[in-house]
């Protein structure tokens, strides 16, 4: 071609389904690959409840199930969403302030395409790929970070995030991801409320994806960001894939705050607002079914029962690695991730783990070939054992570990999983020595 036709590159892999690919290629060499990679609970083996499955059988006998929503999407669900989180009596919205998406990816790209090319956003490091590279799509340079303190249980660092704010005047909204993704890490009360003073002294918006916000345990609590924003412009972001879970259905929402405050702000939503008409609307079918299941007198025990098996399985994996040598193990709190952290310096690209089959063996040592040693570490992992996890790398930061998830409906597959993961870990970074 004449000239340079995408704005893409290494640097923006999704390496979530990335690995995908190569895992796929591997099972062509015989290999059963177990699953950790994404978020997905229905793949993993969550069934949906009949009472769910009926409530959308109602639905679809209903012809209107099949039509275009409006661009902001059902206004009954929508106004079903402004009573739920006015009821908390905190911020109080209305039915227009709520806008629905084709999942939240879509609602992220959206937002980050929406902001001024000149004017940058601040978000956790590491952060989940969708802001990643939303922002580098935005921007045309690498995110603004601070840090997640993986040696203070992956707090984050408020203090540099004031910092930088000050300091980088282009930063006009700061990102939170609660509980975050791929950390697991749940942000106290207080530490969101310090996020909400240092956007309001600092003339900023904040953004919370607050997707796994009813995804808490180990008696951890946080707070909705509609709880203390007070009169600080900002967005929630939250929707079902994890939730209920519908991962299928894309389909997710933005709650807004204060954009009758500041008309900049007000011109902000309405650029989102405005793109949004261009794909017409979002799916019309989960969104007439999410105030029917979320009043379901079955819909609040279901989610206890999932959340407490996250808790189960999030003991599991820590008591088994937070006793390896060679990493660092936080234990998860909430969503369902656990991210793994090496020690400085043990991980080279003299390491290896044993490859049965000769010509999955070639094509591994060629896929390692100037990749980030987390990344080298995962492949072999995934050549050798079946078991797929993404790099830490792949979440924007220098730290080198690995992100698995919390999902595994049979107990005794996932603690089978998790030391098989540890002994690796153990042999891969002994084989140089």
């Amino acid at each position: 071609m004449r000239f340079e036709s995408s704005r893409g590159g290494s640097g923006l892999t999704y390496e979530i389904r990335n690995i995908v690919m190569i895992a796929k290629k591997m099972q062509q060499f015989g290999m059963k690959i177990i699953w950790e990679n994404i978020g997905d609970p229905v793949q993993k083996g969550e069934k949906i409840p009949d009472w769910m499955k009926e409530v959308l059988v109602d639905i679809i006998n209903e012809d209107m199930s099949f039509a275009y929503s409006p661009t902001k999407g059902m206004d009954a669900t929508r106004q079903f969403i402004a009573e739920r989180t006015n009821a908390r009596g905190k911020v109080q919205i209305t039915a227009d302030d709520v806008i629905f998406f084709n999942g939240l990816g879509d609602a992220i790209a959206r937002a980050y395409s929406s902001i001024q090319v000149d004017a940058r956003m601040i978000m956790p490091e590491p952060t989940y790929s969708t802001h990643l590279m939303a922002e580098v799509l935005h921007a045309s340079f690498p995110p603004n970070t601070y840090r997640m303190n993986p040696y203070n249980n992956w707090a984050p660092d408020l203090r540099e995030l004031e910092q930088k704010v000050r300091s980088h005047r282009a930063i006009v909204g700061i990102l939170i991801i609660n509980p975050d993704n791929p950390t697991g890490f749940v942000y106290p009360v207080e530490a969101v409320e310090t996020v909400v003073r240092i956007a309001r002294e600092n003339d900023l918006f904040v953004i919370a994806d607050e997707t796994y916000i009813n995804i808490l345990y180990n008696g951890k609590s946080t707070v909705p960001l509609g709880d203390v924003i007070g009169d600080v412009p900002g967005i929630s972001m939250k929707g079902i894939s994890k939730e209920l879970p519908w991962p299928g259905a894309r389909c997710g929402w933005m709650e807004v705050y204060n954009a009758d405050k500041d008309p900049i702000f007000a011109r902000f939503i309405n650029t989102i607002l405005h793109q949004k008409m261009s794909e017409v609307c979002s799916t019309t079918l989960p969104q007439m079914a999410i105030p029917r299941i979320m009043q379901h007198p079955e819909y609040n025990n279901y989610l206890r029962e999932r959340t407490g098996h996250y808790e189960k399985l999030s003991a599991i994996a820590y008591d088994i690695l937070k006793d390896v040598p060679f990493v660092i193990a936080n234990k998860t709190n909430g969503a369902f991730y656990m991210t793994i952290l090496f020690n400085e310096s043990v991980l080279n690209e003299r390491q290896y783990l044993n490859i049965e089959h000769p010509e999955l063996r070639s094509y591994v040592e060629e896929l390692v070939r100037n990749v980030e040693h987390d990344k080298r570490f995962v492949y072999y992992l995934l050549a050798s054992t079946g078991i797929c996890v993404v790099p830490l790398t792949s979440f924007f930061t220098p730290l080198l570990g690995f992100r698995m998830t919390l999902l595994d409906k049979d107990v005794d597959e996932f603690e089978y999983v998790v030391k098989t993961i540890a002994a690796k870990v153990t042999e891969y970074i002994q084989s140089s020595k």
